[in-house]
């Protein structure tokens, strides 16, 4: 019976992510607001349904979410959420305290391990239903290594995407392995857990991913913010590269760094992913 009751929770949980993932596209992709009836009908729901689930899993009704998802968001998140950086927090993130919000805690690979490709890792991966979209999640017995969306590039291209980051490793497929991280990293019901992560990159690029696990939920920075925090005052466009190749998206929180203008700009799977996290993450901020 626990079994079933465990298999009933997962098919709830895709449900709802899929409703939600749906719901966020068409808002998306409308450009404009869309009434409660009309888009549940183009989901093929009831609007009291519809509105219960969507405010379940995202905190806010979806005419508040529209709103957070709309183009200038970015803009005023830069104005009234932006934070400063402060170098010795960015560079003391390896100490015991509260990361951010889902309590991450990480082990970074030695540079002579990075240079071997990956050589010796066994690398487990799934694909999850999530609030963005069909999400790719690989991890090693340390922890997750890479998360990727394929809403916009396809699930073929984000495979390739993540696998050639590591070409020497070997890759089984084990999403049972997975699923308790990915619960908590999608904030599933049942209370959070330590959400390991394994970061595999080279030195400057992991001082990048310690920068911006130090923005909190809700908040958001810039790239030159994250180059001097980091002791790089003029290595913009190298730390605007390390960002776009941060391999485990939404728990390294890439998608709160946003240029000075507040542009949305080269989101590595996707500015609609981008708008949605940004979204997300300020309903859940209201509704808490």
């Amino acid at each position: 019976m626990k079994g079933r009751a465990m298999d009933g929770d997962q098919d709830e949980r895709a449900y709802h992510y899929g409703v939600i993932g749906r719901a966020i596209a068409e808002i998306d992709a409308a450009g404009e607001r869309v009434s409660l009836e009309e888009l549940a009908g183009r989901l093929g729901m009831s609007p009291a349904h519809f509105q219960r689930v969507f405010t379940q899993w995202v905190g806010v009704s979806p005419k508040r979410y529209q709103q957070y998802l709309a183009l200038g968001h970015a803009r005023r998140l830069l104005a009234e959420r932006f934070t400063v950086l402060e170098a010795a927090h960015a560079s003391g993130l390896s100490g015991p305290g509260r990361l951010h919000d889902l309590f991450l805690r990480w082990e970074a690979m030695t540079p002579g391990d990075y240079a071997k490709g990956g050589a010796g890792l066994v690398i487990h991966w799934g694909w999850f239903d999530s609030p963005f979209g069909p999400a790719l999640v690989m991890g090693t017995d340390k922890g997750l290594c890479g998360m990727g969306f394929a809403a916009e590039m396809g699930a073929e291209a984000a495979f390739a995407d993540l696998t050639g980051r590591w070409p020497k490793a070997r890759f089984v497929e084990d999403p049972m392995r997975l699923r308790p991280w990915v619960d908590t990293a999608f904030g599933a019901k049942g209370g959070l857990s330590e959400t390991p992560l394994y970061l595999i990159g080279a030195p400057f690029q992991i001082k990048v991913w310690e920068a911006l696990l130090s923005i909190p939920s809700g908040k958001v920075t810039t790239y030159s913010e994250i180059a001097r925090a980091i002791g790089q005052p003029t290595a913009n466009r190298a730390v605007g590269a390390a960002v776009g190749r941060n391999p485990i998206s939404w728990l390294i929180p890439c998608h709160r760094a946003l240029a000075k203008s507040g542009a949305l700009t080269g989101y590595h799977w996707g500015i609609p992913v981008k708008r949605a996290m940004l979204a997300w993450e300020a309903a859940r901020d209201e509704a808490a």
